[in-house]
C-alpha cells in the first residue's frame, strides 16, 4: 500500500519552505501536478519516485521524494558533521536538501583526510541495513603507506585474530591485495573508528593517503569528481548489497 501525505506537508519536508510558504506557492500557482497547477495545498499525494516526473515546483522539476539515496565524491578536508567547524559533506549538497525532515545523514563516515565514495540517504531503514554488522557490506580502500610492505601483512589481517589498541574483539578477517611496496587495496566488513588507519598501526606501519572507492558492489564512477553527487536509482542500491563479505 503506498503512503500518501498533504502536499503542504510533504513539500515543507522537502525543504521548500514552510506550510504556509508552500501554501503561498499553491495560490500563485507555482506548484503544476501532470501538467495542471495544483488548487489544493491540502490535497493528498501518494509518495513514490514518479512524483518526480509529474510535478513542478517554481518551474523545476520537484526534488526526489523521501526515500532519496545519494553518492559523494568526498573530498579531502571535509567533515562528516553538522557541526564540526571547516568544510562539511553536507555543504555540498543542494541547500533546500540540508533542510529535509527526515534530514539527509551519512551512511557511516569516512574521517577528514579519507576521500572517495561516501553514501547519504534521508532513509533510516537502508542507512542501518548498510552499516549493520549483520550485512557485512564491505567497503574497499586504497591505503598508501609510509613504510613498504613486509609481505606478512596480508595474513594478519585475514587471520581474524588481529586485536587494534584498546579494544578487547579481534577484527574481522579482511583482505590485502599489495599494489606495490607502499600502496595497497584492503577491503573491510566493518566500520570500527578509524579502522583502517589503526590496523596499519597494530603492525607497525602508517597510512599517508587513504582514499575509498567501493561500498559492497557499488563502485564511485570515474566521472564523478571529487565534490560532486550524484542520486542512487533502485540498481545503485541493490549493487551495495552485491558485493558481499571480503
Amino acid at each position: 500500500m503506498s503512503t500518501t501525505m498533504r502536499l503542504d506537508r510533504l513539500l515543507a519536508n522537502m525543504g521548500y519552505g514552510s506550510r504556509r510558504d508552500v501554501q503561498q506557492m499553491v495560490r500563485h500557482g507555482c506548484v503544476v501536478l501532470d501538467g495542471a497547477e495544483v488548487k489544493n495545498a491540502e490535497m493528498r499525494l501518494p509518495i513514490g519516485p514518479d512524483l518526480v516526473a509529474r510535478m513542478q515546483v517554481n518551474g523545476a522539476a520537484l526534488d526526489p521524494p523521501p526515500g532519496m539515496a545519494i553518492m559523494l565524491h568526498k573530498p579531502l578536508g571535509a567533515t562528516c558533521s553538522h557541526k564540526e567547524a571547516g568544510a562539511l559533506v553536507y555543504d555540498l549538497l543542494p541547500a533546500r536538501w540540508r533542510l529535509r525532515d527526515p534530514a539527509v545523514s551519512t551512511v557511516g563516515r569516512l574521517d577528514k583526510e579519507t576521500s572517495g565514495l561516501l553514501l547519504l540517504t534521508d532513509d533510516g531503514g537502508l542507512l542501518h541495513r548498510i552499516i549493520s554488522p549483520k550485512k557485512h557490506v564491505s567497503k574497499r580502500y586504497l591505503a598508501t603507506l609510509a613504510r613498504p610492505l613486509e609481505g606478512h601483512e596480508a595474513g594478519q589481517f585475514a587471520s581474524g585474530e588481529l586485536m587494534l589498541e584498546g579494544e578487547e574483539k579481534p577484527l574481522l578477517p579482511a583482505k590485502l591485495e599489495p599494489l606495490s611496496e607502499r600502496q595497497a587495496w584492503l577491503t573491510i566488513t566493518e566500520g570500527r573508528y578509524h579502522q583502517v588507519r589503526r590496523m596499519f598501526a597494530a603492525i607497525g606501519n602508517h597510512v599517508e593517503a587513504l582514499h575509498r572507492d567501493r561500498v559492497g558492489g557499488l563502485d564511485l564512477p570515474a566521472d564523478l569528481a571529487p565534490g560532486e553527487i550524484r542520486l542512487m536509482g533502485p540498481d545503485d542500491v541493490a549493487a551495495v548489497f552485491a558485493g558481499g563479505p571480503a
